[in-house]
């Protein structure tokens, strides 16, 4: 029997607000029992200051280069994540002896599949000897260096938590996992069979520009600002005829592969409802690529909060009586399943076990593990 083993997730996403915290203890296979979750918002400033170093990643030829402000950015940005663990343990009356591993993400600020180059922000060492806690990181690197693309990569954790889900949920058909941070990916979970996976287009990346440019304010709140709005119909066509929707999975995206220019020149909540919309339509072509036709839709991160992007996945979904849910409807939690997903490989890595499969990431066999460092006596 697999030892149970207690591990913290930390995550980063492409929203760049924050770090989202997670417990978790499992076996890295079938037994998860998921524990307490916290987020820890980074401040506007330090925001715009990632913002900013995104424009000195553009320049990065290898996985090793900090240009411009990235070394003293990736310094700040694993010194918070530290801090965040510390007050995680603090609240949770943890002490570090009973953490295991801790799964770290870092801070994604360039991602070029093609090119077989990504690269998070993140000093796993630093992390580990201030933590005093084994750490496993730089997961979507090692995936590359297999042939893959380094993303998705919660699928595994997606796969193990389908298992839970009574097959009367999904009568028996495939589980589609949607993340909807500021990129979107599918999970399409298909019983045993190894998981298929690939990032569907834009979330919430570009609401956020487009509020922040329009409006000065960070992103469009339960999606009251679209809700507003009318929905620009030739703006939806430009963005769905983009290249990337003829590819086949699998297929991952850097949060600049897709911008504001093709909407045009239109008002605040035209904008945000037509990039609403755009989100919505790119999540649910997933289904083309399901061996069956999906029954349960089940959405994650950030984006589920957007009351309009909501609608028009339900309503985009009921054309084929598939059924939109949030995670909370199945005891799951939206907010945190990444981070859950960042513990569960770093326990997943510690035995070897695979963490991504060419029907995730397009890697040439099944990857394990990243890179374990242990703190220093």
């Amino acid at each position: 029997m697999a030892a149970i083993r207690r591990a913290i997730g930390l995550m980063s996403g492409t929203s760049m607000d924050g770090i989202d915290i997670a417990l978790i203890e499992t076996d890295g296979r079938s037994e998860v029992r998921r524990g307490p979750s916290d987020f820890m918002p980074y401040e506007t400033a330090f925001r715009r200051q990632i913002e900013a170093g995104l424009g000195d990643a553009k320049s990065i030829k290898s996985r090793s280069e900090r240009p411009g402000e990235l070394s003293a950015i990736e310094r700040e940005l694993t010194r918070r994540h530290c801090d965040a663990v510390a007050q995680f343990l603090s609240r949770g009356k943890l002490d570090k002896a009973d953490i295991d591993v801790i799964g770290f993400h870092g801070q994604t600020v360039l991602h070029r599949p093609l090119e077989a180059l990504t690269v998070q922000l993140g000093d796993g060492r630093m992390l580990a000897q201030m933590t005093g806690i084994p750490v496993v990181y730089d997961m979507r690197a090692n995936d590359m260096v297999h042939g893959g693309q380094g993303a998705p990569l919660v699928p595994a954790y997606h796969q193990a938590l389908a298992a839970r889900i009574g097959p009367e949920s999904s009568r028996g058909k495939p589980v589609v996992f949607v993340n909807i941070g500021g990129i979107s990916n599918v999970t399409i979970v298909c019983g045993a069979s190894d998981p298929i996976a690939f990032d569907t287009g834009p979330g919430n990346t570009l609401i956020d520009q487009w509020v922040s440019d329009k409006a000065g304010i960070a992103y469009d709140a339960g999606g009251a600002i679209a809700s507003e709005g009318h929905i620009i119909g030739e703006a939806v066509e430009r963005y769905l005829a983009k290249p990337f929707f003829d590819l086949a999975p699998p297929k991952s995206l850097d949060r600049n592969d897709f911008t504001l220019g093709d909407l045009g020149d239109v008002e605040l909540a035209d904008g945000a409802r037509t990039l609403a919309k755009i989100t919505a339509a790119a999540i649910l072509k997933a289904s083309a690529y399901s061996p069956e036709q999906p029954l349960l839709w089940i959405i994650c991160g950030g984006g589920r909060k957007n009351a309009t992007i909501m609608a028009d996945l339900k309503e985009g979904a009921a054309s084929s009586g598939a059924r939109i849910v949030v995670a909370e409807d199945l005891a799951l939690n939206g907010d945190s399943m990444e981070a859950e997903a960042w513990a569960y490989l770093a326990v997943r890595s510690l035995d070897g076990l695979p963490l991504t499969w060419p029907t995730t990431t397009g890697c040439s066999f099944a990857v394990s593990g990243g890179v374990m460092v242990r703190p220093s006596k």
